[in-house]
């Protein structure tokens, strides 16, 4: 069933230029190119250069999104080719150029005036490379081809499906995040990795160069300088007399931060906070900066209805954020499916923690194993037996284990990532004690849910549960959180506003606002408010927007409109709050949860 075309605001608007901010706010230098706008393009079946390029397409939208100008469903056998010149101005170009790519979905080749500059595999990381030696002082050309197998191999690909439809979504195919380049010097700061030690008032940076000299990290509160340190490599700056901002939700308060070499300076930024997984009273909680916090969220698909993977605008991202925040949510689960770094950035200084799904793969879903056998209540499969869930292929694991890791990595100056999840509901998960135990030596600072939904091997930080069509049970675990990761999905159709107009996908159907309303009220006054007092960590609630078919968003798929009343969900949100039983806590009020039966009784 095909879709009708909706636009945001923002997509109706947008120019022949979009998507022009600095791409990456984490590493930030001053020479900065950006490539998006109009580019050729040409579908073809023979993986060659062709000679004729028969279209245009508006990078980085997907050539499936309307706003590409494209509209074609790229097929596994085909190849996308993208060409486009450029003139450097000469006062841009030091001594390196780099290119970039925001995302690329899911293997392609970069060329620069006929020259093979790069290969690269993986739809949802960027990467770049040292174009300095191809270019030409009067012109070039950039070629760009792509090829994607979408869901008929292992490779990750999150919701996209060739046969969309219900849960799942329309496939995605090539540049769909920001392209640029940036000009450094021959000897230049690589990377950064920023860890904010919040026990020791200080915060630790590991430096990568490809020169061995001492550089300068400086320690910014807006423009006053707070402190500094030289040295190779980890450099520790220590807060004066210990005295710091934390970061939280409620104030996001963000320090900056300046690397300084002879010949290079990158600015950045960080956030004063600790997350983890402790004991407080008579239940193990999720905790921000060592008081129990709770996670109170939205599923968030990351999809758009005229952009599909890519947020027509900065606006339009910021617009997404700042509505589940007024709406008195605290924390977006970014579900399977890896945000331009701008989005990230966002929420850092907004103040909206992150839960960053790895996007699954595999091989096609066995639904026995991840649909029908938890909702009979087989949940707990051993996740070893790698052809039950998709996972037979060796170089399938070693892709997955590769690309997460990663993810991880260029994710880790984030401050707003609490959470990692590797695994959703058994789709394409395999190992998850061992992926869980990876996730730790790769960043022992954020917490783990190893296998969102079902079959949970027991590893990870928190107990997850997905709870549909019926009422919530709380499980118990003493050595982990126990959050309810997945609920609700409570739907009402806007027809003005959906992009099926014959098909939808719910798990329970209102016939009008008032009563969608009342039945999300009632939801969350049966399965949420009262277990916070009882051990219940954290709370994500499907879903921000619709999407395609899917109508339980508290928005439209196009934006355009707010379903849920937000008074109604300010006041809910208002009572699911830890900060008062961490306060109870500390003072020593009372010895466990069932001092308080009723957690609204404190409030």
């Amino acid at each position: 069933m095909s879709l009708r075309n909706l636009f945001t605001t923002w997509g109706k608007d947008l120019g022949a230029k979009p998507l022009q901010e600095y791409p990456r706010p984490q590493f930030v230098r001053k020479s900065y190119f950006n490539l998006n706008g109009w580019w050729e393009y040409a579908i073809t079946t023979k993986d060659v250069i062709p000679q004729d390029f028969h279209g245009k397409i508006l990078v980085p939208f997907s050539p499936e999104s309307p706003l590409s100008g494209v509209g074609h469903t790229l097929r596994p056998k085909e190849f996308l080719f993208y060409r486009r010149t450029f003139v450097l101005p000469k006062t841009f170009v030091k001594d390196r150029v780099l290119l970039h790519f925001g995302a690329v979905d899911n293997v392609c080749d970069v060329y620069v005036n006929g020259e093979h500059v790069c290969h690269h595999e993986g739809g949802y990381n960027s990467f770049d490379a040292d174009i300095t030696d191809f270019i030409k002082p009067d012109g070039n050309e950039l070629v760009v081809k792509v090829q994607d197998m979408t869901d008929t191999g292992y490779q990750t690909r999150g919701k996209q499906s060739s046969r969309r439809g219900g849960m799942w979504y329309t496939a995605q195919s090539g540049i769909w995040q920001t392209v640029w380049m940036e000009s450094v010097p021959a000897q230049y700061i690589e990377s950064v990795r920023i860890t904010p030690d919040f026990d020791n008032a200080q915060v630790v940076v590991d430096v990568k160069c490809n020169f061995d000299e001492p550089i300068t990290v400086v320690v910014l509160d807006g423009d006053k300088e707070i402190a500094k340190n030289d040295g190779k490599g980890r450099i520790t700056v220590r807060f004066p007399n210990r005295e710091f901002i934390p970061w939280t939700p409620e104030n996001p308060h963000l320090y900056n931060l300046r690397f300084i070499s002879r010949r290079d300076r990158v600015e950045s930024y960080f956030g004063m906070r600790k997350f983890g997984c402790e004991t407080a009273g008579k239940y193990c909680r999720l905790m921000l900066n060592n008081k129990p916090y709770f996670h109170n969220g939205l599923l968030d698909q990351g999809y758009w209805s005229d952009g599909l993977y890519t947020a027509p605008s900065d606006e339009a991202m910021i617009y997404d954020i700042e509505t589940a925040k007024s709406l008195g949510f605290n924390m977006l689960r970014k579900h399977v499916k890896v945000e331009p770094a701008r989005w990230y950035y966002h929420c850092d200084r907004l103040g909206m923690l992150v839960w960053q799904d790895m996007p699954s793969g595999g091989t096609r879903y066995g639904k026995w194993t991840v649909s029908y056998a938890p909702f009979l209540g087989f949940e707990h499969f051993r996740d070893n037996n790698y052809v039950r869930f998709g996972r037979k292929s060796q170089e399938s694991r070693d892709l997955f284990v590769n690309e997460y890791s990663e993810m991880i990595e260029q994710l880790y100056n984030c401050v707003s990532i609490a959470m990692w999840v590797p695994f959703n509901e058994g789709w394409g998960q395999f190992d998850a004690n061992e992926v869980a135990a990876l996730t730790k030596q790769l960043d022992p600072t954020r917490t783990v849910d190893h296998a969102s939904g079902w079959h949970d091997q027991g590893g990870g930080d928190v107990k997850s549960i997905h709870v549909y069509f019926k009422k919530l049970r709380l499980p118990k675990d003493k050595n982990r959180a126990v959050c309810l990761t997945e609920f609700g999905g409570y739907s009402f159709k806007d027809d003005g506003h959906s992009a099926n107009l014959d098909n939808t996908y719910s798990y329970k159907q209102f016939a009008d606002l008032q009563s969608f309303n009342r039945g999300l009220e009632a939801l969350y006054e049966r399965d949420v408010c009262p277990w916070v007092s009882r051990g219940l960590s954290a709370a994500v609630y499907t879903q921000l927007t619709d999407v395609e078919d899917e109508v339980n968003g508290l928005m439209t798929y196009d934006r355009k409109v707010l379903k849920v009343d937000a008074d109604m969900m300010r006041e809910i949100n208002s009572r699911i709050n830890l900060y008062k039983l961490a306060e109870i806590i500390e003072q020593g009020r009372y010895r466990d949860t069932e001092d308080i039966p009723r957690y609204e009784e404190t409030l």
